[in-house]
């Protein structure tokens, strides 16, 4: 009895699911579109006065702002950040560069806006930016591969939780969850609810 009660329910659930997807799918497949990265101006970019410029670069390239806001690292919050460079020669130098003067963050949302955005700032260093990637942000505000003037999310999972370390009410899970839907997107359109054989009585 108790097998039979399990078919029934994961029968229900199939079923919920596939009616779901029907109704709903489109819309999954719009948000999952719409992907979201971080940027962030950094201390020397917003010492420059490049805030305006680099924001006005943003909204011309067809990204969205979702949120923003500016904020002063402490060395705690600066290392958690860049605790993947934790053992590099360079992590100090970056703790105390990133905690000089506050950042101003923000979440934007285009299409891959995560190698979008990577492709507007340019290469990391911003001494060879300048060289091969003449017109990126990098180039224009600039100094070497420390001093870089912003940050953008290297992949979606770092985008998410990028994004959940400065912005705790953007739920990284649900963005998360919209693109796992990717795989289903496709297909949603013809998808049929197809009676399956029904599950003996018990």
């Amino acid at each position: 009895m108790g097998r039979i009660w399990a078919s029934q329910s994961a029968l229900r659930l199939r079923v919920f699911f596939l009616i779901f997807l029907r109704f709903f799918g489109s819309q999954i497949c719009e948000a999952t579109e719409r992907e979201r990265t971080l940027a962030m101006i950094k201390p020397d970019g917003l010492l420059g006065n490049y805030t305006d410029k680099i924001k006005t670069i943003i909204l011309e390239s067809g990204f969205g702002i979702i949120k923003e806001r500016m904020v002063q690292l402490d060395d705690e919050k600066a290392a958690l950040f860049y605790a993947e460079h934790s053992g590099k020669s360079f992590f100090q130098s970056l703790v105390k560069y990133m905690t000089s003067g506050p950042v101003y963050v923000m979440v934007l949302e285009k299409p891959d806006a995560v190698s979008r955005w990577r492709a507007l700032i340019g290469p990391t260093d911003a001494r060879k930016a300048k060289v091969s990637h003449p017109n990126s942000i990098r180039a224009m505000c600039g100094s070497d591969s420390e001093r870089n003037c912003v940050h953008g999310s290297d992949s979606p999972q770092s985008a998410a939780r990028e994004i959940s370390f400065f912005f705790g009410d953007i739920s990284p899970g649900s963005f998360l969850l919209l693109r796992l839907c990717l795989s289903v997107c496709p297909s949603i359109s013809h998808v049929d609810v197809v009676p399956t054989a029904p599950v003996p009585s018990p």
